[in-house]
């Protein structure tokens, strides 16, 4: 059984430099001081027990979590950044990829999410690239949950390896 000397490190080396920045009132940025920069210390040690101390099954909630306090963070700090449910949808696909390529194993749980989310993120930008009509999406858009459903059916239960 391997050690998890990375994580329970990271996580007393992140709360111990969080709660000595708040004590002396050093304020790096407005709302540090919050829970996503603990969902980032959270998600920091997750990544390096992952990479340092080689256990990849902690990738994908270390980028959860990591991702989704920065997220937030930059939400609050950032005009251009987009406030949207797709972004926490393309943080958990890069955390999907990112598994996949260190544990060699199945791209196909990433790509999928990665799709759904740059659509969701961009889907006004697409219909005007390719020039749909909005009111024949709106109509059509009552199909959509019924054909993501009818596809998560066919791969849960059609679907045989």
């Amino acid at each position: 059984m391997k050690t998890q000397r990375m994580f329970p490190g990271i996580i007393l080396l992140g709360f111990g430099l969080y709660f000595l920045l708040q004590q002396y009132h050093l304020i790096l940025f407005e709302g540090f001081f919050n829970w996503p920069t603990v969902l980032c210390i959270i998600g920091a040690a997750f990544l390096g027990e992952a990479y340092g101390g080689k256990q990849a099954h902690a990738i994908l909630p270390g980028v959860i979590l990591f991702g989704t306090g920065l997220h937030f963070h930059l939400v609050g700090n950032l005009a251009f950044w987009p406030n949207h449910i797709g972004v926490l949808l393309l943080i958990v696909a890069i955390g999907f990829l990112l598994q996949a390529s260190k544990t060699k194993s199945s791209l196909s749980q990433g790509i999928l999410l990665l799709i759904i989310a740059i659509i969701t993120v961009y889907y006004d930008q697409l219909i005007n690239l390719f020039g749909l009509s909005k009111t024949a999406l709106a109509n059509s858009a009552s199909y959509w949950p019924f054909l993501v459903m009818g596809l998560g059916i066919y791969i849960l239960f059609i679907k045989k390896k």
